[in-house]
């Protein structure tokens, strides 16, 4: 869909969105009426896990961070009730501080639908509570949200790195992310997001920027015939000069989105996006606002239609703000994608929040096996992700 158009019909999606109050108390007394099972549950049981999975290949630099490795660890909070109900969510290994405020505590005391957790609780409780609220009420975590979305969204690999500079590719260059595009075309996706930005740490700044411009040509060559998307990351590692070198160099390529060109700035942020509009790019979403953000210029790019997508991510920023968060886009007409990168956990939180919200053109892809966690049903389908309707987040610890 061209950008300009799912702007416009998300915006009119925003007409019947959710009004969220400022104050949770206030909201969630207006609420508890309608789901009373939610007072019938206790917390009487917390507990941290740590969980093992890991990526289907070693995944190696982007523009600013080194090697990212493949083997990882994530912590998991796990909440029981008096009436034997369970739900678990990605946490922070710091989440036992907050556990004398859950224990003996009604869900219904710590959670509403619509709204998210208590506002004085922690985001390290955040998708656990809401994991225990589908479950308890026997709905997807997203008909309990809004449900204005559709149930399959696209996806793109996040997973394309500089990966000629892996040790064990130093024979192969270009042809290994020719490779891992290909893994990621075979696994479902018809999105790729491309790492650039090689002129910042890891070649000199003509020949990183030169290179940037030679990949994202080759594998639009490599793929013209496949219909997939490229997106382009250089995680602020451009100037803006760098960015319209870069993007004049691709030519006639088309690009999905340009993100994190550079850190997000007012005078910038007009430029590019006014080169971009003149210069065969008017369909290419700009977004910015994953890596320490600042909320206030990227909303205000927003409401100048200058930035098109906004981008925290959605454990970072927390979920139950980013309801919240959704509400002020959808009002200034701007449209979100969370950042996922690390586990498949948040590719799949955020399934939820594009089919509630409807205003996610694309959601992070970010492939991860387990023996510790099963990922549920979340199939990718032609490069559409489709969200569980299993009860809440519809995912298990395995072990």
């Amino acid at each position: 869909m061209k950008r300009r158009r799912f702007i416009q019909q998300a915006g009119i999606l925003s007409a019947s969105g959710l009004l969220l109050s400022n104050t949770w108390t206030n909201a969630a007394i207006c609420i508890k009426d309608e789901y009373p099972e939610l007072t019938k549950h206790k917390i009487s049981k917390a507990e941290l896990k740590e969980l093992n999975y890991h990526w289907p290949r070693f995944v190696g630099k982007n523009g600013r961070i080194d090697f990212h490795g493949q083997q990882k660890k994530c912590t998991a909070l796990k909440l029981y009730t008096d009436q034997g109900a369970t739900g678990w969510g990605l946490s922070s290994k710091n989440a036992e501080a907050i556990f004398p405020q859950l224990i003996g505590q009604k869900v219904s005391d710590l959670i509403q639908p619509h709204i998210g957790i208590k506002d004085t609780l922690d985001k390290s409780v955040d998708f656990a509570l809401h994991d225990l609220m589908g479950v308890i009420l026997d709905m997807p975590i997203y008909q309990l949200l809004g449900n204005e979305g559709t149930k399959e969204t696209p996806v793109y690999s996040g997973m394309i790195y500089l990966d000629e500079l892996n040790p064990e590719n130093k024979n192969k260059g270009f042809d290994a992310v020719l490779e891992n595009c290909e893994w990621d075309y075979n696994y479902g996706y018809r999105q790729l997001k491309v790492k650039i930005g090689r002129s910042g740490r890891w070649y000199s700044h003509d020949e990183g920027l030169k290179k940037d411009i030679e990949i994202v040509k080759l594998i639009h060559d490599n793929f013209k015939d496949r219909s997939i998307d490229i997106l382009v990351d250089s995680n602020d590692m451009y100037t803006l000069d760098d960015t319209i070198k870069f993007l004049d160099g691709i030519g006639d390529v088309p690009l999905f989105w340009v993100e994190e060109p550079f850190i997000e700035n007012l005078n910038d942020g007009r430029a590019i996006r006014t080169w971009m509009d003149h210069n065969g790019f008017k369909n290419t979403y700009y977004v910015d606002g994953e890596a320490n953000p600042n909320h206030e210029v990227c909303l205000q790019l927003g409401k100048e239609k200058i930035m098109d997508a906004f981008l925290p991510d959605i454990y970072g920023l927390g979920f139950s703000a980013w309801i919240r968060l959704q509400k002020k886009l959808k009002e200034i007409n701007m449209l979100a994608s969370p950042h996922a990168w690390g586990n498949r956990l948040k590719t799949n939180y955020i399934a939820h929040n594009a089919a509630a919200f409807g205003n996610i053109p694309t959601i992070e892809g970010v492939t991860c096996l387990s023996d510790d966690i099963d990922f549920g049903n979340y199939p990718i389908t032609d490069g559409k992700l489709k969200v569980s309707e299993d009860p809440g987040f519809g995912m298990k610890i395995v072990k």
